[in-house]
């Protein structure tokens, strides 16, 4: 998968697409698809009590541990999540794709085997997953969110099947958040700009991507691969491994 970027005013834009041709991500390839971007209300977050009833997943890597959570609020992708998990698909995927303070990505099945300058992005398991947007759910710093290809290919955002994304996020001022709402037509609640402008994470993504889980416990493991040393094409100098994904109680 690919992720595109435009500069903007105040703040760097980015979009998690995957690619559909065999080429090398290019850095400067600052591009972003939002033609068709919708008005949403970015409504209550889910609080850490209700956490409780979800799903959990541990993902095991070389760096270290993370713990998410699934929301039932998006079942086509906890489901699909899950199946995943059991039939040990994800063990032994590396995170390919890494920018400090946006995001982590993984899930290519390519990565498995992969040479150390084999371009990553395009793998999945051969189906997409339909777009499950909920304005409660938000692309706040730890959202586990899936990724997808671009609108010119896919109108409806489908989701890939298989690969998702971290964010590591950043805070944004209230400027920032108000020229994010100018500039994509999207309107944020004041739930919603307390915690991209206290914890962070990426607003510009809401509404396009859909959110289905949330780190519970490793934040700081995603922040330590988020930093890791990387190439032109953001993949890691030195691979990461998931070794293992767990489903695990509550």
């Amino acid at each position: 998968m690919k992720i595109l970027q435009n500069v903007l005013p105040f703040f760097l834009y980015m979009t998690l697409i995957i690619p559909t041709g065999c080429s090398s991500p290019k850095k400067n390839d600052r591009s972003i698809h939002n033609e068709n971007i919708t008005n949403i209300n970015i409504q209550e977050e889910i609080t850490q009590d209700t956490m409780k009833k979800f799903k959990h997943v541990l993902i095991q890597t070389n760096l270290g541990d993370i713990i998410i959570a699934l929301y039932d609020e998006t079942p086509l992708h906890r489901d699909n999540f899950i199946k995943l998990v059991n039939e040990n698909y994800y063990d032994g995927i590396l995170f390919h794709r890494i920018i400090k303070g946006f995001m982590i990505q993984a899930g290519d099945p390519d990565s498995k085997t992969a040479t150390p300058t084999q371009q990553l992005g395009s793998g999945g398991p051969g189906y997409t997953i339909p777009a499950e947007f909920n304005p409660s759910l938000i692309h706040k710093r730890g959202a586990v969110a899936a990724a997808r290809t671009g609108d010119h290919l896919n109108p409806k955002k489908a989701s890939s099947g298989s690969q998702f994304y971290i964010v590591d996020g950043q805070k944004w001022s209230m400027q920032d958040m108000n020229s994010i709402a100018m500039q994509t037509g999207k309107q944020f609640s004041e739930k919603a700009m307390a915690t991209y402008t206290s914890v962070g994470g990426a607003p510009f993504l809401d509404g396009d991507y859909t959110v289905f889980g949330e780190v519970i416990e490793g934040l700081e493991v995603v922040d330590k691969i988020a930093a890791q040393e990387k190439n032109q094409a953001d993949r890691p100098k030195t691979d990461i491994v998931i070794h293992a994904m767990k489903i695990i109680e509550p």
